[in-house]
């Protein structure tokens, strides 16, 4: 059996599938991005919970996560690599650099974020790859585009509300109700 290695549509006109994710993960990208509006660079790399996560290292880390899945859609494992021996390359990535302000967490969000706005459309969500090595995937295992983007939109969520309680936490402020 042959596999479907991604390719680029030839459609003009974005499917409902795709404009069905695009609105789902613009909805969730929102939610995450209210969490940090009007906070400083101190506010929003302040702990305000039991956990070590911060606003900022939310941003960032998934920032980090759309591009490189956005990557693996078009390159496969070797756009994210291989962390079997190396967790610590993950770890470092809920870190911030000294140079990594809010302004530029975002900016880099906002460059990843049009980036799969733009691909998305064009895309064969049927599309698999095979998943890199790490730790936290099943050996042999395969994703398809659409699932790729699926995951995307999870991990967007589920950080979303991650992000919500360490805004209440910092100031009472509620963006997801």
């Amino acid at each position: 059996m042959l596999d479907r290695q991604p390719k680029v549509n030839v459609m003009t006109e974005t499917t409902i599938e795709a404009q069905d994710l695009l609105q789902t993960i613009n909805a969730h990208r929102a939610f995450l991005l209210e969490t940090v509006r009007g906070l400083t660079d101190e506010q929003a790399s302040q702990r305000t919970t039991a956990s070590a996560l911060t606003l900022a290292v939310i941003i960032k880390h998934v920032t980090d996560g759309e591009r490189n899945w956005i990557s693996f859609i078009l390159d496969g494992p070797r756009a994210i690599g291989d962390f079997s021996h190396n967790v610590e390359k993950y770890q470092a990535g809920w870190q911030l650099e000294l140079d990594e302000t809010l302004a530029v967490l975002l900016e880099r969000y906002a460059e990843a974020a049009q980036r799969t706005d733009d691909l998305l459309p064009t895309l064969d969500l049927d599309a698999a790859q095979p998943l890199p090595v790490a730790p936290w995937f099943e050996p042999g295992g395969r994703w398809s585009a659409r699932r790729v983007v699926l995951h995307i939109i999870a991990e967007t969520a589920q950080h979303a509300g991650h992000a919500d309680i360490i805004r209440e936490s910092l100031d009472g402020a509620k963006t997801m109700g």
